[in-house]
């Protein structure tokens, strides 16, 4: 598998280990035999989100990701999502500020991952003034310099 090497930074600021194991290819086709890349359909399955909040704006992106979005997440706990948890390093980094703040979200199963949520639904319920909400969620993506999704492949070392 051929990756950028900035692509392999990125990712390794925060899931290194394990994106060293995802990304590395295997040595040979009786390892990857032994060791399949892609998750049976009822496995649980796991996503990181990676945001890059532009410098000065951290208190602000946070205090509006936990008042918006995490109770949204929250909600879709049992029927879809098992776990919703939330990281920022512990120091600035090297320099690089590959990412500031993260979210891990396990998802029941693929079709739990890959499906439609409803989202919609559930903001509709939460947020009756809606004219906030959507001006507040748009602010908290004005204020990122970057943000991708990392959906992780768990892969046996049996």
């Amino acid at each position: 598998m051929v990756v950028c090497e900035r692509s392999i930074r990125t990712i390794l600021g925060l899931a290194g280990a394990v994106a060293c194991l995802v990304l590395t290819p295997l040595p040979s086709p009786a390892v990857r035999a032994q060791a399949p890349m892609v998750q049976s359909a009822g496995a649980e399955r796991t996503v990181w989100y990676f945001y890059r909040v532009k410098w000065g704006f951290q208190d602000e992106f946070v205090s509006l990701f936990r008042k918006n979005h995490y109770p949204v997440l929250k909600a879709q706990i049992p029927s879809r999502i098992v776990t919703v948890r939330t990281f920022v390093p512990t120091y600035h980094g090297d320099g690089r500020a590959d990412w500031t703040f993260a979210v891990a979200i396990t998802y029941k199963d693929t079709a739990a991952m890959t499906g439609p949520s409803n989202d919609a639904e559930i903001i509709r319920k939460l947020y009756p003034d809606q004219a906030t909400f959507r001006r507040e969620e748009q602010r908290r993506f004005e204020i990122l310099d970057a943000h991708w999704d990392v959906p992780l492949n768990e892969i046996g070392m049996n």
